[in-house]
Parts: C-alpha cells; structure tokens; sequence
C-alpha cells in the first residue's frame, strides 16, 4: 500500500474489489466490540461448567448464523449463504470443539482464553502458507472465534450509527454473517484493511454492486467513524477527508460513471460485433453457481470459465462423485448460456483440499499443482472427469485442462477422460457423444510448443495472470513488484500472438479467460490479434462490448502493429493509453478530470 498526504487529506492505494465510486461518511465498524477477560479456574470442579458454558455459546452462535441465513434468503443476496453455512461447518468441527475443551480441562483456564488460544493456533498454521487465498481463509476460522467470544461475554452488540447520510463501512475485514447485520440500506460502500479479489468482502459488494476496496493494510487505524471518505473501487483508492476541489472532481466522477454504468447494462447483452463485422464471443468467469445470474445480466453469452477447486476447499469432506454432478448440473444446465467451460481443478502445491495434508513446497506456484497433481492423484482426478461427463449430458459443456506445459500431460489427461467416459457408458449412465476439450496456455513452454498442442485439443483458453507472471519471472501476489506486471509488455503481445496464430492455423479457436481479458486497455490489442473468445469478470463485460462495438477490426490490427513495433513496455502502454483515449474519450477520463 502506497500513501500520500498532503494537510489532512490522505490518499489510501488498495485493491479495487468492486468498481464505481462512492462519497459518503465513515463508520468504523469493530466485529469484536467486547472486552475479553482471561482468568483461570481455581476450582477443578468449575470445569465441566466451563465446558459446558463453551458448548452452549457454540449453540447460540449457530441459532444466530441460521437466523442470519434465514433472513438472507429473504433477500435477493445468495451470495453470503455459502459461506455461512462454512461458518457453522466451523462451529461444529470435532477439532475445534475437541482442543478447545482439551485448553479448559488441562490449562485450567476460562473458556474466552481456550477460544483465543485456539484462534492463535490456527493463524500460525495458515500463516505458513504461501497462496493469497488459502491464507485469506483464517478470516472464517477468526468471524466465528469472535462470535463465539460474543456469546461467551452474554453481551448482544447492537449496530449504532450516530447519522443518517450514506455510510462507508471502514473494518478490518467483513464476513457475510456481519454484512447480514448490517443496516444494508445505509451501506454505500466498503474500505477493508485485509482481503483481496476473492475475499467474502469483495464477493458480497460485487454482487449488490457496492464500491469497494481491500487490502489498505492500516485504514482502521487512519479513518475516525464521520470523516468523510471517497471509495474509488474502480482505481482501488480511498482518500480520507478529501480537500474541497477533489471533493467536486469526485462528484462528478460519480455521476459520469453511474450514468454510463446505466448505458452500459442497457447495451449489455447486444453482440460485441465490430464496425466491419468481426463477432467476439462474451463469456463471464464464475467462482460459485450464484454468480451466473449476474453474468447473464451483465451480456455474458457463456461461462468461459468455471474454477472448480472451491469444491475441494470449501468442503469439509472429500467431494464426491454425486457433489461434483449436482455442482455441475446447476451451471450447465441454464438456458441462457450457450455453453459452460468447466475447468479441472487446479490444486496442489499449497492449494489442497480441506482434509488433505499439503507438503511443504519452496516454489508453491510452479510445484506440484494443477494437472501435475491430477495426473498424481488420478482417483481425485476421475471422479471429478466422471461428474463433468455425466453433466455434459445435460447441457452443452467443455472440459479445460489447467497449467498444461507438456504434450504428454494433454495425451495422460485425454486418456483419463476416454477411460472415464467408457466406465460410465458401460454402467448406463448418459455422456454426450462429444466434449471439446481445451488447454489452458498459462505456462510459456505450451506457448513454444503451441504448434503441436493445436493438434490434441479443440480450443486453447490463455490464462494471462499466471503466464505473464511465468514469462516476466514476477511474483503477481508482491506488492513491491506490481509495477513489472505488465500486460502490455513486448514479450508477452509476442507470446500471445504466437498462441493465438498457432490455434488459428491449426483451425482450433482460441479464447482468453485471465485479468487482460476484461481490461479495456487491453481490448483492441487482443481484439487486433483476432482472439475468438474473451471471458471475464461479468462487471467487465458492458463496457468491453461497447468498446468492440464502437470499432473496427482493421483499425484494431493497425494499433496491434503499431503497439507491437516499440521495444520498451512503457513506450507500448503509453501509446496504447494514448490511442484508447482520443478514440474513446467517454470510456476513458484522464484523472485530473
């Protein structure tokens, strides 16, 4: 996180987890507002009281979480209802209900101190590991800790708010359970100190569209509850008591973005057709089920990429055949789409199913993961090609293999598939008579290789976030290194156009479902290149269809020639930026406007 401050007025750079921008007032919102006390038990005879008082605060959190679940479904918000259903998954984990007593019967202690002990011991051990988003999970383990320490007090904390204007929710980090209690109509936005693109934060404000942004380390600690706050989920900043020029800048942002954010979904689900007839197809990326109806509603014409490793690590249990199906099912199965790509589970390396114990890795991300770890556990493997079979039975489906570097990895991959789709025919279960199957080019040997690889496959889908990090040799999670991160870079326009011309030449369509596909910075360069399909976040989609819609596929390939004869990444992205904004003056407003 960078700062700038200048007077009073402090700039907050974080990560833009909702887009849109909002003005409104403070409130500094503390999920744990009690004093814990910690003392230990004189009397052994107290013991079993105080196990019992632990077991029974275990209870009332979980009458609360499904009174909290109840009310939800009230509403049209799904998207908290997963993730409290893992709440009390947690509240009723033996382990956790087993160690807690263990601390209150050998230590001695109240039961407050066992809940924090245990707490403690689980953020050492995620601490430990290295991937954003499985460390990011300690956020549920720490939710229902202080939930149970609420209970614990006999103290019911109400939600104050001291005004009646629009209010920014300042926390650490927020769950759904705490979101479900807050007076949502007064919420305008969010400011977290933890999370990123994947925190149940960014989930809950994308979906009610809320701006919104995380990962500003200390803002807890820089913002009162009514200073005036300007959230910029768009540019990932938050300015503190902004000074009163920047103040009426930031108003008519705000107004200029909620009357094209109007425009756009009133265009959304048109074709992105260019000037001179060159169709894109549309598709949006989905983490969980309840995302599709949004991403229709946003134009996505298909799910150009369903992860499916939220299965595996969400569960509390291995996921069997039949959980994958019902998954699957629910995906495939909408009208609206035209077909759904279902991605293998890209586990492993420090991604690892809940009841699995992962082996300490020095290079998580280039270790043992994705297909290499599906070509490992080949049982894990099979019964998740089983499921995806089954469902493509009953929609249209396509299978991507992830992290393919090889063409032996492909060749063991298809030959798992055929072994499935013979075991389920031979049982009488319905398959489709036939599944494309896609690799993902996110590795840069498949792009070498991308030639040969044309000839297994159906389509390629390019992962850019992994393959510009591969290619660049930058670590996309550091912070210090972000500014190396460069989707325009020379090196990588080369390593895409060589992807996307291998599959053409082969007669294989070519799709991108990574971050450069939503960007539209990034539009007519790819655009230029003559990809077929770009999927993408579904908030990304209105706009990336207007851009299309407003050029001409010629004119693309003009830029593509042009931004590919300069040899320094910074010259590219200038003269990029530079064409995008005297050709789309309204989709992209200089800052100091």
């Amino acid at each position: 996180m960078s700062v700038y401050q200048e007077k009073k007025t402090l700039v907050l750079k974080g990560i833009g987890i909702s887009p849109g921008i909002v003005i409104g007032k403070a409130y500094l919102f503390d999920p744990l507002d009690i004093q814990l006390s910690f003392y230990k038990l004189d009397d052994v005879a107290l013991i079993p009281k105080e196990i019992q008082r632990f077991k029974n605060a275990l209870k009332e959190s979980e009458r609360q979480l499904l009174e909290i679940q109840e009310n939800v479904r009230k509403t049209k918000i799904d998207e908290p209802l997963y993730v409290i259903d893992v709440h009390i998954l947690i509240l009723k984990d033996k382990k956790f209900i087993s160690r807690t007593t263990k601390y209150i019967r050998r230590l001695g202690i109240n039961a407050e101190w066992a809940v924090r002990m245990m707490l403690d011991r689980y953020k050492k051990i995620f601490a430990d590991v290295e991937d954003t988003y499985i460390s990011g999970r300690i956020s549920d383990i720490q939710h229902v800790a202080e939930r149970v320490l609420r209970n614990l007090s006999g103290k019911k904390r109400e939600t104050v708010w001291g005004f009646d204007d629009n209010v920014i929710v300042v926390a650490q980090d927020i769950s759904p359970a705490d979101t479900a209690q807050l007076k949502m109509e007064k919420v305008r936005g969010f400011a977290t100190d933890i999370g990123g693109r994947t925190s149940h934060t960014a989930i809950v404000a994308r979906s009610m569209e809320i701006p919104a942004v995380a990962g500003l380390d200390n803002i807890t600690s820089m913002v009162q509850t009514a200073d005036i706050l300007i959230v910029d989920g768009t540019a990932g900043l938050v300015i503190v008591n902004p000074y009163p020029d920047m103040l009426t800048r930031y108003e008519e942002k705000k107004t200029h973005y909620a009357a094209s954010k109007k425009e756009y979904l009133s265009h959304a689900k048109l074709p992105a057709v260019t000037l001179d007839n060159y169709r894109v197809q549309i598709g949006g990326n989905i983490e969980f089920v309840e995302e599709i109806p949004m991403a229709i509603t946003h134009g996505a014409e298909y799910i150009g990429l369903y992860r499916t490793e939220f299965i595996y690590i969400n569960s509390e249990d291995l996921p069997t055949e039949e959980d994958h199906f019902n998954n699957y099912c629910q995906v495939v199965k909408t009208k609206e789409l035209l077909w759904s790509t279902i991605r293998t589970f890209d586990l492993g390396g420090d991604k690892f199913p809940s009841n699995s114990k992962p082996a300490k890795e020095l290079n998580p991300q280039m270790g043992l993961r994705a297909i290499r770890f599906c070509l490992k556990e080949v049982d894990l493997f099979k019964t998740q090609l089983r499921a995806i079979l089954r469902a493509s039975a009953i929609g249209k489906t396509k299978i991507l293999f992830p992290m393919i570097s090889g063409i032996e990895e492909i060749r063991e991959a298809k030959k798992l598939l055929q072994e499935a789709r013979a075991e389920l025919i031979a049982e009488g279960l319905k398959v489709a008579p036939d599944m494309e199957i896609g690799a993902m080019i996110e590795v840069p040997s498949a792009v070498v290789l991308a030639d040969k690889l044309a000839r297994e496959v159906d389509f390629f889908s390019i992962g850019t976030n992994d393959l510009i990090q591969y290619a660049l040799a930058i670590d996309r999670a550091n912070e210090h290194l972000m500014y190396l991160y460069e989707p325009l870079h020379p090196a990588v326009l080369l390593l895409l156009k060589r992807v996307v011309d291998s599959a053409h030449k082969a007669k294989i369509r070519v799709a991108m479902c990574g971050e450069m596909a939503g960007d539209p910075m990034c539009c007519l360069i790819l655009l230029g290149m003559e990809l077929d399909e770009l999927s993408m976040n579904h908030l990304a989609i209105p706009r990336i269809k207007r851009i299309i819609r407003a050029s001409s596929l010629k004119d693309a390939k003009v830029l593509l020639k042009n931004a590919m004869s300069f040899s320094v990444a910074s010259e590219v992205r200038a003269y990029v930026q530079d064409y995008m904004k005297q050709h789309f003056p309204k989709e992209f407003q200089k800052e100091e406007d």
